[in-house]
C-alpha cells in the first residue's frame, strides 16, 4: 500500500458548497479558515476532528470519504476548530486492553477487533482506563458505534478522563484503518 499525504477539505455549506479551505497537516484552530463546517471531504488519511481549538470538545473520526452534511460523521453542532490526522492506521496488528477501575485495576479484557457491544461482548458496564499497544481506535460511548467519539492511539489511559470521556461507559470501540 503506497502511502499518501493526508488530506482534508472543510466547506461552510452542506454538499460541498460555500467558503472552503484544504488542509494536509495538524491545525490547533481552524477558525481564521472558516465559519462553521457544514460538509467535509477527506481525500486521504484518517483524520479526528474536533468542535474547540487546541484538539477539544467533542471528536469526530473521519476515514477517507465524501461527508455532504455533518449528519453524516454524528456531529452534534456545525462547530469545527481543529483537526489532526491519526497514526497507526497502517499494518496488520491492532491490540487493546480495556480494565474496569482506574489505574489499570479490575478485571481487564485484551481485544484484537471491533466490538459491538462491550457489555454484551465482554460483561463490563464501565471502563475506566485502557492500555492500547498496536493500531489507533475509536471508542463511542454508546453501543452499535453510536454517541460521542475518542480517539485512542499508542499510549497508557490511566483513567476515562485521559482519552477525553466524561463518564466511563465504553459503549462500543473499532480499529482505524484506512481503506
Amino acid at each position: 500500500m503506497g502511502l499518501r499525504f493526508p488530506q482534508i477539505t472543510f466547506f461552510e455549506e452542506k454538499k460541498f458548497q460555500g467558503r472552503c479551505y484544504n488542509c494536509s497537516s495538524d491545525c490547533a484552530d481552524l477558525h481564521t479558515y472558516f465559519n462553521r463546517c457544514s460538509s467535509i471531504r477527506v481525500e486521504s488519511g484518517v483524520w479526528v476532528i474536533y468542535e474547540k481549538p487546541n484538539y477539544k470538545g467533542f471528536q469526530y473520526v473521519l476515514s477517507p470519504g465524501e461527508y455532504a452534511d455533518n449528519q453524516q460523521w454524528m456531529a452534534f453542532n456545525d462547530n469545527v476548530k481543529s483537526c489532526r490526522t491519526v497514526k497507526n492506521v497502517y499494518g496488520s496488528a491492532w491490540k487493546l486492553r480495556l480494565y474496569e477501575r482506574p489505574d489499570f485495576g479490575g478485571q481487564m479484557v485484551e481485544c484484537s477487533d471491533d466490538c459491538p457491544s462491550v457489555y454484551d461482548t465482554y460483561k463490563m458496564r464501565e471502563a475506566y482506563s485502557c492500555v492500547v499497544t498496536d493500531g489507533a481506535w475509536v471508542f463511542y460511548d454508546l453501543p452499535n458505534y453510536r454517541g460521542h467519539q475518542y480517539l485512542l492511539e499508542r499510549g497508557e489511559y490511566r483513567q476515562h478522563s485521559d482519552w477525553g470521556a466524561s463518564s466511563p461507559g465504553v459503549g462500543s470501540f473499532r480499529r482505524i484503518t484506512e481503506f
